[in-house]
């Protein structure tokens, strides 16, 4: 039988969304060179910048999804290009990441060593995941969890059953808020003061021709999102991809994560994706709510 987890666990172990404290500059922030945010900490005399810069280059291989030279690195990234060989030089040492014969550098799975050891600590995704796989073979569709990091979501489950989908929505993935289901949902119940530090961050890219790419679109989803209870987002990411959300919220009634189901090559109307999906979808979010204390 699953135990209740406390407020002090969820944020332990899962970064719950509405954190009352600010949040830090993103080295993952695609409009803001990781130099730039590095620099914010200058008159910190804890900071390592070593150690940031090497992060900063984990993640900018990860995110660009190709084999990269010292160079491309050290633009992508703003680091100068005798630190960014450094960097890559003591990651390569360290198993982290590997070189071709052209010296284009490259993840290695030792990375993944991370994000197994977040997801097996993180009580809200092991808890999280039979509902998941319940509900997923209940609707015969893919079902996700994710929490809102920054100005991101990042998923920490999705269900076993899952279709064959994108792979922008494979767990430990982090996507945009603003033109995301889940994000959408967490974003809606921010309180007041989060949510205007977070429009003050906010950079909107239009991915498809759908894509939410304005404060005021996204202020208007919002109170949709408030008024009904539930998230759409239809082809905002993505062509032939829909999804909708809801909240999970704790016994104490703090909002947590989110919970989707995910339409992949096919799309259904608003109306006929709540009709179908809404009450088990809700259903099983207050089921997972049940089991985390306020």
């Amino acid at each position: 039988m699953n135990r209740r987890l406390t407020a002090a666990e969820v944020e332990r172990g899962a970064s719950s969304a509405p954190a009352a404290r600010a949040q830090p500059p993103s080295l993952f922030d695609h409009d803001v060179l990781a130099v730039e945010a590095i620099a914010r900490f200058d008159d910190d005399p804890d900071f390592v910048t070593a150690l940031a810069r090497g992060l900063a280059i984990l993640l900018v291989l990860s995110d660009k999804k190709r084999r990269m030279s010292i160079s491309q690195v050290s633009h992508r990234t703003g680091i100068p290009r005798a630190a960014a060989r450094r960097s890559l030089h003591t990651l390569e040492c360290l198993g982290f990441v590997a070189a071709d014969e052209a010296r284009h550098f490259y993840l290695r799975p030792r990375v993944l060593s991370f994000s197994h050891a977040y997801l097996a600590a993180s009580p809200l995704a092991v808890l999280a995941q039979p509902i998941l796989d319940r509900l997923g073979e209940t609707l015969h569709e893919a079902c996700s969890l994710a929490i809102l990091d920054g100005e991101e979501i990042v998923y920490l489950a999705r269900s076993a059953t899952s279709r064959i989908m994108s792979p922008a929505l494979n767990v430990g993935r982090r996507l945009p808020a603003y033109c995301t289901s889940i994000g959408q949902v967490l974003l809606a119940y921010l309180p007041p003061e989060e949510l205007e530090a977070y429009f003050a961050r906010a950079h909107f890219h239009p991915y498809t021709e759908y894509t939410l790419t304005s404060a005021d679109r996204l202020h208007e989803a919002l109170e949709a999102v408030r008024s009904n209870g539930v998230a759409f987002a239809s082809q905002q990411m993505e062509r032939r991809l829909s999804t909708i959300a809801v909240p999970v919220r704790d016994a104490g009634g703090h909002y947590v994560a989110g919970m989707n189901v995910i339409l992949h090559g096919r799309l259904l109307s608003i109306a006929d994706m709540t009709e179908r999906f809404y009450r088990p979808l809700h259903d099983a979010a207050m089921e997972l709510g049940s089991l985390i204390l306020g």
